[in-house]
């Protein structure tokens, strides 16, 4: 039976044995898929299809069919790159930093996590790419590759390389963690299934025989891959900023860039995974181990990192206040007040004040009031890219060339295209794979011949 405090709340309810903890989060691998698992799947993939015909004319036609003019040379593709980059952060904190910490509630959410960075960096990666506009002709000269032409090599003091190199690290580590973390689990699956999947499963598990040495090797490389992983955390979405802060432009021109993008990530991260678990746990039927208790944790995080993207949002205009640059004022006064004041007051809405609700606990441990939240939260994040992106661009040092920027049918196309990536992956992730982690989870859960006498 379960191990429990008399100070902390469980953080498995049930009364779970390790057969429970096997059987229940096999069970969903093992399976028929249900009726709601395969409407979700037919919706992901209908507005997969659907924005994969935007991608494929964007590709013929070119990025002319976007809303992007010749002041506003970044707009809905870097607004959505950036995006996706932040959603996929808390995997790595959540896996790797809370591991380090030996935060042991990370543990029945680190492998959905994981999986998120994952199809998330995946999503991100694509706006870069497309927005080369006929990327098989030169998507290659983004990496230093020896060549014949001189040679030619990239610009190493960009930090548009700074991302390939960050976000490609970011992709392959947190790739390798999850899949160890993943090996003893399709282990548990071998031994309990039959012909086809007993050899798809057991050629996954690497040959996994549950040793005592197997499990010291398994411990010593995710305490290494923690260590690598670590920092990711604040160097992948610095590097993002470093494609504003480095420049010129009025209101991207900031110090400030650097911990405000991480803390936004995590936010941001943090909302989708509460997303995605909230949906999970009743979907999968796992309310004993994804409890109010992960929640309202989770919800603590955001707190604490919305209050520091509050702050920063408050910093950025004394800043430029105090600066005495006309242009630089203009800039946050425009934002506010300009053209483009409702995508402002969104952002405003949605990441400060919003997340102050967490606060009541009354709300911080409702489901209902914690699903609608975190999508409050991850639109508003996105607002925050836009404002930062368009509104800094829309208009320049010169009034002559001041432009607006709207999305055509193909920006929203191709967002749609990644939304639709980004579901179908996860809805197939959660049926074939485990989505809780078991052999952690069991390190909370002693056997039921053991009796606990409380």
């Amino acid at each position: 039976m379960q191990v429990t405090s008399s100070v902390r709340e469980p953080l498995i309810t049930g009364g779970k044995t390790l057969k429970d903890v096997t059987h229940d989060i096999s069970r969903q691998v093992e399976g028929k898929p249900s009726m709601a698992w395969l409407l979700a799947l037919l919706v992901s993939v209908g507005v997969l299809v659907l924005g994969g015909l935007a991608l494929v004319a964007t590709l013929w036609e070119g990025i002319g069919m976007w809303g992007l003019n010749k002041t506003i040379g970044w707009a809905w593709d870097i607004t959505n790159f950036v995006w996706w980059v932040g959603i996929g952060h808390a995997g790595t904190l959540i896996s790797a930093v809370l591991l380090l910490f030996r935060q042991k509630w990370r543990m029945a959410i680190n492998r959905a996590a994981e999986a998120m960075t994952i199809f998330a960096v995946i999503c991100a990666a694509m706006f870069p790419i497309i927005h080369m506009g006929r990327p098989w002709l030169g998507a290659y000269w983004a990496l230093p590759l020896p060549n014949t032409f001189g040679s030619l090599w990239v610009n190493f003091n960009s930090p548009l390389l700074w991302d390939v190199f960050a976000i490609s690290t970011y992709f392959s580590v947190s790739l390798v963690f999850w899949y160890i973390g993943l090996i003893p689990d399709f282990a548990t699956i071998r031994d309990r299934a039959t012909g086809i999947r007993k050899a798809i499963y057991g050629a996954l598990a690497f040959g996994w025989d549950g040793a005592a040495k197997t499990w010291s090797r398994y411990e010593s490389v995710a305490l290494i891959l923690a260590g690598l992983a670590t920092p990711l955390v604040l160097s992948v979405h610095t590097i993002v900023s470093f494609d504003f802060a480095t420049s010129v432009i009025p209101g991207w021109h900031t110090t400030i860039f650097p911990p405000y993008f991480v803390a936004g990530a995590i936010f941001s991260g943090f909302a989708m995974v509460l997303t995605l678990m909230i949906i999970t746990r009743k979907v999968f039927k796992l309310e004993d181990y994804i409890t109010i208790v992960h929640i309202e944790l989770m919800n603590i995080v955001i707190i604490i990192t919305g209050s520091i993207v509050g702050i920063a949002y408050i910093t950025e205009f004394f800043i430029a206040w105090y600066s005495g640059v006309a242009a630089e004022q203009y800039a946050f006064v425009n934002r506010a007040f300009g053209p483009y004041w409702w995508a402002y007051w969104s952002m405003m809405t949605c990441n400060v004040i919003s997340p102050q609700l967490f606060w009541i606990k009354k709300i911080r441990t409702s489901i209902v009031a914690t699903f609608i939240l975190s999508i409050v939260v991850n639109i508003g994040m996105w607002f925050e890219r836009f404002v930062i992106i368009v509104t800094s661009l829309h208009r320049d040092f010169l009034p002559s060339s001041w432009a607006m920027f709207s999305p055509t049918w193909s920006d929203i196309g191709v967002y749609l295209f990644t939304f639709g990536l980004f579901f179908t992956l996860f809805l197939l992730f959660a049926k074939f794979f485990p989505v809780i982690n078991m052999a952690e989870v069991k390190s909370i859960v002693k056997s039921s011949s053991e009796k606990v006498n409380k």
